[in-house]
């Protein structure tokens, strides 16, 4: 299938997972989330760039203001209708100019919401994006297939913040609003790589972050919670660090049909009748019917029925699917970092 439209951005091929966003708001955050890498991001929204691109300020911990990691993660952005002109009191460029920076590919006139249909009844697809001229037949890899966790991971041991309570943080392919949301909690925070023994090191909990991809490929990261999990510190898991968890704890994953991102996605907690409007980015989910018995859902899908979190029956072990630090929003379940540092 074939949609054609008009370039902006980097004028360049590129391929990718085709998938799609329902958000409304927040591209530059979504661009630069590390869980979209291999993918091409299709947005529903129609209006896209009409309030620019902020500035790549970071604050005193050396967390950006404004974006959710140091560079954009999409290998493409297609979208309806792009707005040459924007307006933004914290706007500092366009859109367009700041992927041409980037050397990402973006396609305007596409009919998003078609391209939407196509793929919820097919499931996300493998795709490009090639300029008129350019040979259209190269290879497209699935990034599925890679493992993507180490590819946005940090490289080294890296610091934020003070307190009396140290959490180390298994970097998956964390957002950064994340980080602000421990240390503006008074914890000092420990950003560990992917696949780093953190078993040797001092801390009263453990949090894993969200990424991209196949949580299969992660073996090292699963072993090393195993052990952790051997102790009764407090682990915290969100996203990615959801099907971490469950795998460490013996559950399957597997690939959902069309994945969920958007920032309107509605959980019910277990055994409850509360809510919440919740924030996601992930294609891979946790098999509800292969948890153990020491584990129980702990949120569902109200949409699908699938896994939105888990936790251990006795121990102070929990995890979420969707994004309670929701930046851009919503952060109706901001609360569950208060719960987390609450048992540490």
């Amino acid at each position: 299938m074939e949609f054609r439209g008009y370039s902006f951005g980097y004028e360049g091929p590129t391929d990718g997972e085709v998938v799609f966003s329902t958000a409304m708001v927040g591209y530059p955050e979504s661009l630069t989330d590390p869980s979209y890498s291999g993918q091409i991001l299709c947005v529903t929204y129609p209006l896209i760039g009409n309030y620019g691109v902020p500035s790549e300020e970071v604050d005193k911990n050396g967390i950006s203001l404004n974006f959710e990691s140091e560079r954009i993660w999409v290998r493409g952005l297609v979208i309806s209708e792009y707005s040459f002109n924007y307006s933004h009191w914290d706007a500092v460029k366009s859109l367009g100019q700041w992927l041409q920076e980037q050397k990402v590919p973006g396609i305007s006139g596409i009919d998003t919401r078609e391209l939407t249909k196509v793929l919820r009844e097919n499931g996300s697809m493998l795709g490009i994006i090639v300029p008129d001229g350019v040979q259209r037949d190269f290879p497209v890899k699935d990034p599925n297939l890679e493992n993507q966790i180490s590819i946005v991971s940090c490289r080294d041991i890296i610091r934020y913040g003070s307190g009396s309570k140290r959490v180390v943080l298994v970097d998956c392919g964390v957002k950064h609003n994340i980080l602000r949301c421990f240390v503006d909690r008074g914890i000092e925070l420990v950003r560990v790589p992917w696949d780093y023994d953190y078993n040797t090191l001092d801390y009263d909990g453990l949090f894993i972050s969200n990424g991209p991809g196949n949580p299969a490929f992660s073996m090292a990261t699963i072993a090393h919670l195993r052990t952790a999990m051997k102790d009764d510190r407090p682990i915290f898991g969100i996203c990615m660090g959801n099907q971490l968890l469950a795998s460490a704890g013996g559950a399957r994953t597997y690939k959902l049909k069309y994945g969920h991102r958007s920032h309107n996605q509605p959980v019910r907690m277990a055994g409850t009748n509360k809510c919440f409007i919740t924030s996601q980015n992930h294609g891979f989910a946790v098999d509800n019917s292969t948890l153990g018995e020491d584990w129980e859902p702990w949120f569902i899908n109200m949409n699908d029925g699938t896994n939105e979190g888990i936790r251990h029956k006795s121990k102070p072990f929990f995890s979420v699917q969707f994004h309670p630090e929701a930046s851009s929003g919503p952060t109706d379940t901001e609360f569950l970092f208060d719960e987390f540092i609450g048992k540490l």
